[in-house]
C-alpha cells in the first residue's frame, strides 16, 4: 500500500494540527484524566478530518479505507495514546455502523453532526461480565410501542463521560445470542453539553494506569426510552454489523501504533546519544546498538504486515487473519518497544512524565482492547483450523 500525495497532505495537516493544538497541553490533560473532546473534536472536524471515508453527504470525504489507515498512523504523532484512540473511536468505531446501514434520518442526526465535530461519539460493547466474549452481553432493549426501553450495564467506555450518543449493542430478541442482537444508537444527553439522558447514570470514572487523557466509565441504563427508528439497520443483525467493523477497528489499531513506535525509538537513540556513562556514551555500547536496530525491524515487519492487510482489504478481500495477525503483533510491541526503551533510560525511564514511561503504560491496553492477544490467537486458530470453534 503506498501512500499518495493526497495521503502525505493529509497526515501533514493533521501532524501540524497535532504540534500546535494538542502536544502543548497533553501533559495538563494527563493529569486531569480528561481532554476537552468537544473542543478538539471541532476543530478536527473543521478540518475535515472526522469524516474522511464517510458519505459526502453527511459531510465526509467519501475517500477509501487507506485514508483512515495514513491518518491513523499520523496520530501516534501525539505524545500520549488516550487523544489518539479518542479520536480513533469517534472515527473508526462508534460510526461505521451507522454509515453503512443507518437510515437517512439517523446519519443525518447523528452521524452529520459527528463528523463536523459537533457531537462526541461513544461505542457501547463491552460490559463488566462482557469484554473480548460480546456474544456474552446482557443489556437489553424491550419494545414499549414506537420505543424501546434499555436497561443494562456497559463498561470501559472511551469517551463516555463526554460523549452526546452511544453506538450500543444491546439484546432486542430471544434467539440464538448471534443473532438476537442489534445495534442502536442512544442519546447521552439533552442536547449539546446538557444534562444526562434521563435513566443513564455514569456510575463511575475509571482510573487506569495509561491511557490517562482518555475519559473511561462505566455507565449505567435503566429504562431509557429510545425511538425504535434509533436502530441502525435490521434488527438482530448488530452482532454481524459488529463483527464486519472489528477488522476495521483491528487494522486501525495497527496502523496507529507505527509512528509512536518509531519515535519510541528515536527518543532512546537521541537519549543514548547523550547520556555518558564508563567514559562514553550509552550509544556507544555495541549490545545497545543491536537491540534498537531488533526493535526498528521489527516494527517495519508490522508496518509490511498491516499495510498488505490494507491493500488486501481496499481490494474487497477477507482480512480477517492478517488483521488479526496485524492487531496481535501491534499489541506485543507495545509493549517490547517501550519496556526495552524504558530500560535504557535508567532512572529517568521511570519518571512519570517521561515520554517513554508513558508510552509504557498507554502502549500496555493494545493487547487487551479491541480483541485481547488471546482472542486474535483464538481467531487464527480457527482459520488455521487447529482449533474447533471461533471466539468470537
Amino acid at each position: 500500500m503506498n501512500y499518495t500525495h493526497e495521503h502525505l497532505e493529509i497526515q501533514k495537516t493533521l501532524k501540524r494540527f497535532i504540534d500546535d493544538e494538542v502536544n502543548p497541553h497533553v501533559d495538563e490533560w494527563e493529569a486531569a484524566e480528561m481532554f476537552p473532546a468537544h473542543q478538539v473534536f471541532k476543530r478536527l472536524g473543521e478540518l475535515g478530518l472526522l469524516g474522511l471515508t464517510k458519505p459526502e453527504e453527511y459531510g465526509g470525504a467519501a475517500l477509501d479505507y487507506s485514508y483512515s489507515m495514513a491518518m491513523a498512523e499520523a496520530l501516534g504523532h501525539t505524545h500520549c495514546g488516550g487523544v489518539p484512540m479518542a479520536i480513533g473511536v469517534q472515527t473508526d468505531m462508534a460510526t461505521p455502523a451507522l454509515a453503512r446501514f443507518g437510515s437517512d434520518e439517523l446519519r443525518r442526526q447523528f452521524l452529520a453532526p459527528a463528523i463536523a465535530g459537533d457531537m462526541v461519539a461513544c461505542i457501547g460493547v463491552s460490559e463488566p461480565g462482557a469484554g473480548s466474549d460480546v456474544a456474552g452481553i446482557k443489556s437489553r432493549a424491550v419494545k414499549d410501542g414506537d420505543d424501546y426501553l434499555v436497561t443494562g450495564q456497559k463498561m470501559w467506555i472511551t469517551n463516555s463521560l463526554q460523549a452526546d450518543w452511544m453506538c450500543m449493542l444491546v439484546n432486542t430478541g430471544e434467539g440464538p445470542i448471534h443473532k438476537n442482537k442489534s445495534l442502536v444508537i442512544v442519546p447521552m444527553r439533552d442536547g449539546p453539553n446538557g444534562k444526562l439522558t434521563k435513566g443513564i447514570e455514569v456510575a463511575q470514572k475509571i482510573r487506569k494506569i495509561g491511557m490517562n487523557s482518555s475519559d473511561t466509565g462505566l455507565i449505567y441504563f435503566d429504562e431509557v426510552r429510545v425511538p425504535q427508528r434509533y436502530r441502525i439497520g435490521n434488527e438482530g443483525q448488530g452482532f454481524i454489523y459488529q463483527m464486519q467493523q472489528f477488522q476495521e477497528e483491528r487494522l486501525w489499531a495497527a496502523a496507529s501504533c507505527l509512528q509512536s513506535l518509531n519515535n519510541c525509538i528515536e527518543w532512546t537513540v537521541e537519549w543514548a546519544q547523550q547520556r555518558k556513562m564508563f567514559g562514553a556514551t550509552l550509544a556507544d555500547q555495541q549490545w545497545v546498538q543491536f537491540k534498537l536496530a531488533e526493535l526498528k525491524t521489527e516494527v517495519e515487519c508490522l508496518r509490511a504486515l498491516t499495510y498488505r492487510a490494507g491493500e488486501l482489504y481496499l481490494q474487497g478481500e477477507d482480512v480477517l487473519e492478517l488483521a488479526s495477525m496485524a492487531k496481535l503483533k501491534a499489541g506485543r510491541l507495545n509493549r517490547l518497544v517501550p519496556d526495552t526503551c524504558m530500560q535504557f533510560w535508567g532512572g529517568m525511564g521511570y519518571t512519570w512524565e517521561n515520554k517513554v514511561s508513558r508510552m509504557f503504560r498507554d502502549g500496555r491496553l493494545a493487547s487487551i482492547g479491541g480483541g485481547a492477544d488471546e482472542v486474535m490467537l483464538g481467531i487464527l486458530a480457527k482459520i488455521m483450523g487447529t482449533a474447533k470453534r471461533m471466539p468470537v
